[in-house]
This record gives C-alpha cells, sequence and structure tokens, in this order.
C-alpha cells in the first residue's frame, strides 16, 4: 500500500496530479478540495489511497489524513464508490461531510451531485457511529434543528449581539448543559459576551 508521496509535483489539474518520486511519475486523483489547498511550491507531501481492482490500479491523494479518512469512510459504504467519494469531497470540506453525517443531515448529501436520498440515507445509517467514535463529539457541531438554540439566538441578536459570536458563545453553552431553557442559555450567554 502507497501511503504518502514526498516529492516534486510535475503537473497539476483540478481532477489530478503528477508527482515524481524517485524518479517515478505517479499519477494521483484528486478532490476540488486538495486542488485549493495544494502548495505552489514544487515539493509536495501528499497522503494516498490505493485502490487495486482487476482492471486498474488507481491512487487518490489528499492533502491531509483526516480527508483520506472521510474517503476511506465513504467508500465503505456500499453504493458508493471512489469516484461518488471524491465528488462528494469536491463539494464540501471533509469538516462539512462529516458534520452532515454526524447529524443526520440527508439533505446536505444530497446536495451533491448524483447522490439521491437512498444513497444519502445509506451513507448517514453507515457511517454515523463510525464518525462519532473516531472524532470526539465534541468535534461535530451541534445540529442546528434545535429551537432553544434559535430562540436564543434570535433574542441575543434583538439584543444588539453580532449572530457569529453569539452562536460560539450559545453553542459552548449548550455543551455543557444540553437542556438548558431559552431563558438559561440567554442568561449565560450574556454573561460570556
Amino acid at each position: 500500500m502507497i501511503d504518502q508521496l514526498n516529492g516534486r509535483l510535475l503537473e497539476k489539474y483540478p481532477t489530478h496530479l503528477v508527482v515524481e518520486c524517485a524518479g517515478v511519475g505517479y499519477l494521483v486523483h484528486i478532490s476540488l478540495n486538495t486542488y485549493g489547498t495544494l502548495p505552489e511550491g514544487e515539493q509536495l507531501r501528499i497522503y494516498t489511497h490505493l485502490q487495486v481492482r482487476e482492471d486498474a490500479h488507481t491512487l487518490f491523494g489528499f492533502s491531509t489524513p483526516q480527508e483520506r479518512e472521510i474517503f476511506r469512510l465513504l467508500i465503505s459504504v456500499s453504493g458508493v464508490g471512489a469516484s461518488t467519494a471524491r465528488t462528494m469531497l469536491s463539494s464540501m470540506t471533509p469538516a462539512q461531510v462529516r458534520d452532515a453525517i454526524a447529524s443526520g443531515n440527508a439533505g446536505a448529501i444530497q446536495s451533491v451531485k448524483g447522490i439521491g436520498s437512498k444513497t444519502a440515507q445509506r451513507v448517514i445509517l453507515d457511517l454515523k457511529d463510525k464518525v462519532l467514535k473516531i472524532y470526539d463529539t465534541d468535534e461535530v457541531s451541534l445540529k442546528t434543528d434545535n429551537t432553544h438554540r434559535e430562540e436564543a439566538l434570535s433574542a441575543l441578536e434583538v439584543l444588539g449581539f453580532a449572530r457569529k459570536p453569539a452562536e460560539k458563545v450559545v453553542d459552548k453553552a449548550l455543551k455543557q448543559d444540553p437542556d438548558l431553557s431559552v431563558e438559561g442559555i440567554i442568561k449565560t450567554a450574556l454573561k460570556n459576551l
């Protein structure tokens, strides 16, 4: 298994790149997310996943080990191939894919071209527990359908606080005590804003 390549970037395209390592040029398929994070210099380290099939050996490259891990989780789902997983990682960041799976947001997954409702539900069903186990639940953002959260944020905006800092404080309060009432959330937020 080829785990990573450390070499000279010979060619760079939105869908693939060629990396020279010890005189050998490796064709590496990448997502748009990885393409956007590639350094401009010639030296490059890219994390890889080698897919071996009877008709081809295909090398996929990722800018971070986290993106590669999400890719590997996605291709473990029945009906999701490497090209579909790569399309997902081109449409969404690895963190967005992780959060969509963890929160059960099928709509976000369905927004990716080529993924229908059944596939989105299967991805969530198969990967939700794995994602929550691999990534500590503190890393996964809270569900946005929490009505107490939304009511508290609306009240804080009426009081003149900017939404982004208010969201951070409200989310922190809800992580400490998910059962807070709207009033409790607002009181805690006012102490910290």
